[in-house]
């Protein structure tokens, strides 16, 4: 899986008012958003987690928790922190307005709104958070391969292992390195090895759609295979082997170039097991593949779980 089309942008309304939620849904509705709303602080949360928005309109005055509450939890979770916060009130103080932006909101918007101003104001978070979220994205991208880089590999495979143990499902993990990739470099020049990187990964990306192909560094690659065991793994990883051993290079005539890839299964390994383990299991039977002559697939060996 390759980074994908950016989806319609969600907009979250945390407002106590069933007429704000009308006005809204009218004044927004040929916007190009999603639109969703809670009339509880506490189901406003709830549908951050579950929808992470890319801009939430927060009343200030509710039942129960206030805004400037509600905005001291987003503000507190790592995982909402960003999201940006317009607080749209009644209450038009100066102190609340200050208060608001010194708790992290980035704009206040007054009770009854201007349909021009809202729409202005809706569209320029928007557009800054698109812009963050960007270059957050292009962080984590490999420049020459286009692959997800290893920061993201890292975040990625906990993610997955963490989804996997919770859910009881397997999840495995290929390890590929191209062989003889120093020497292709020292002979060819490191032009002709970047476009071997290049290819390699273009075949990588070809893969299963659920496939995460990632550049782990250097000459080597990850691939995290969600919902997979270890025999259905080894299985993807030998298409790519045969696929880049019969990759026909038009600078190189006759010049076959091969990889190595090692397999290893979360549930294979011990109870204790975490996400390097993976890594090292898969790692390691990549280190074997090298061993046993290279261009080949290895497994890594299972280890009893108790529980």
């Amino acid at each position: 899986m390759s980074p994908s089309d950016v989806p319609l942008p969600k907009v979250l309304a945390i407002d106590d008012s069933e007429l704000i939620h009308r006005l809204l849904r009218v004044r927004l509705q040929y916007e190009q958003l999603e639109l969703h709303g809670s009339t509880k602080a506490e189901d406003g949360l709830r549908l951050a987690r579950e929808l992470r928005p890319d801009v939430i309109l927060l009343d200030i005055e509710m039942e129960g928790m206030d805004g400037f509450h509600v905005l001291q939890v987003l503000k507190s979770d790592i995982d909402l922190q960003d999201i940006p916060v317009i607080f749209i009130s009644a209450t038009a103080s100066m102190e609340d307005r200050v208060r608001a932006l010194d708790l992290g909101a980035i704009d206040f918007v007054g009770k009854p709104f201007e349909v021009v101003e809202l729409k202005a104001r809706v569209r320029s978070a928007l557009r800054v958070q698109h812009l963050v979220k960007m270059l957050a994205q292009r962080a984590q991208v490999d420049g020459l391969t286009g692959l997800w880089n290893r920061t993201y590999f890292d975040r990625r495979l906990l993610q997955e292992v963490s989804e996997a143990t919770r859910h009881n499902r397997s999840v495995s993990l290929v390890m590929c390195d191209v062989d003889g990739f120093k020497r292709l470099n020292d002979e060819r020049g490191h032009p002709f090895g970047d476009m071997v990187l290049e290819r390699v990964a273009k075949i990588l990306q070809g893969g299963r759609g659920s496939d995460v192909a990632c550049r782990y560094g250097g000459e080597e690659f990850g691939i995290i295979l969600p919902n997979t065991a270890a025999i259905e793994a080894i299985e993807v990883a030998e298409r790519y082997r045969r696929a880049m051993e019969q990759e026909i290079w038009a600078m190189a005539p006759g010049m076959v170039i091969t990889s190595s890839f090692g397999v290893a299964e979360f549930r294979n390994l011990g109870a204790d097991a975490g996400v390097n383990d993976l890594v090292q299991a898969a790692d390691g039977a990549l280190y074997r593949a090298k061993l046993n002559g290279r261009n080949r697939v290895e497994a890594a060996m299972a280890t009893h779980r108790t529980a």
